[in-house]
């Protein structure tokens, strides 16, 4: 039987001190076109988005949108950065991080946001990922 593209792989990584507060890290090399972890949590609708507590709810169709605010979702400490490694998709309902290249041990796994959350979020503050502050020095 064939492998599905969206099987998550044995991978060693850790949350640890980053930029933006948390980060995802990598403990050892994960090639391209990985699939590294399963964005996890509670499915809700979006009229129920407000009441959510935190900043991780991810959209996964139309109207319905996963709450990643539970301790198992490791993938909710992978910072947003305008140049990426990685990428959300999935089949409807589900996403996972995909890597776009090949990440070395040690590592931070990110991925772009999008426009709504970056508008709303991030460019007010500031965005402070890798690309935007390398390129203010």
């Amino acid at each position: 039987m064939k492998k599905s593209k969206y099987t998550v792989g044995n991978f060693s990584l850790r949350v640890g001190k980053s930029y933006a507060g948390k980060g995802l890290f990598a403990n050892e090399v994960i090639p391209k076109g990985a699939c590294v972890v399963e964005y996890i949590g509670k499915e809700i609708k979006k009229e129920d988005q407000e009441r959510a507590r935190g900043k991780y709810i991810f959209a996964t169709g139309r109207d319905l949108m996963i709450d990643g605010n539970v301790k198992e979702n490791i993938a909710r400490f992978i910072n947003h950065s305008c140049k990426p490694n990685c990428e959300p998709e999935g089949p409807r309902g589900k996403v996972f991080i995909m890597t776009l290249k090949k990440i070395k041990a040690g590592e931070e796994l990110t991925y772009d946001y999008g426009k709504d959350y970056f508008d709303e979020h991030i460019k007010p503050k500031g965005c402070r990922c890798q690309k935007c502050t390398t390129s203010m020095l």
